[in-house]
């Protein structure tokens, strides 16, 4: 083999290496065959609570990370939030299920619906005016001035601000803390 072949056939190995590396995960991030996998597993979930008669899946948010599914949102009965988490665990991928559906008590009245969603509001804007957490990553809602925090953060401190934060808020009664730390892999 010539020289100049055998310079070449090392530096396409060398970038072929680089390549490979770049696609891969660090310990704060995930590869891309990562997030699409877990963006597939979100669809097919969502669409299996969607073709489910007992589940109403507009009230149920769908977030997955790693294979971990997170169920979050209110239902109106006990046999619902299990049959969503019995449907999410039967999708392909997934590896475990965190269950965060609450359960109505009763239905809302129009005044405490519009009470909730400014509350909802304000918690959020509280999220995105703290330092410490980040948003964008924290699903908030709420249902007769109870609050539930869902998502991935990144630590505990993390998630232990949010908690702080939403209970500092005008009209939350309690705060169900259902945030992930996420691991590194």
């Amino acid at each position: 083999m010539s020289r100049r072949r055998t310079s070449a056939l090392i530096i396409s190995c060398a970038l072929l290496g680089l390549v490979l590396v770049g696609c891969g995960a660090t310990p704060t991030q995930r590869a891309t065959g990562e997030v699409v996998d877990d963006s597939a597993i979100t669809s097919h979930v969502t669409s299996a609570l969607s073709d489910d008669p007992r589940t109403k899946a507009n009230d149920i948010e769908v977030q997955t990370r790693s294979g971990t599914v997170q169920l979050n949102g209110f239902v109106d009965s006990t046999d619902s939030k299990a049959r969503a988490a019995e449907l999410a665990r039967n999708v392909r991928g997934v590896r475990k299920v965190d269950n965060n559906l609450l359960v109505r008590v009763t239905k809302s009245t129009m005044g405490e619906t519009i009470d909730d969603s400014v509350t909802t509001t304000t918690v959020k804007a509280a999220l995105i005016g703290d330092p410490i957490t980040k948003a964008r990553q924290i699903s908030v809602e709420t249902l007769h001035g109870v609050v539930q925090l869902s998502g991935f953060v990144d630590s505990e401190a993390e998630r232990a601000q949010a908690t702080v934060v939403a209970k500092g808020i005008a009209g939350v009664h309690e705060v169900r803390n259902d945030l992930t730390v996420k691991q590194n892999h």
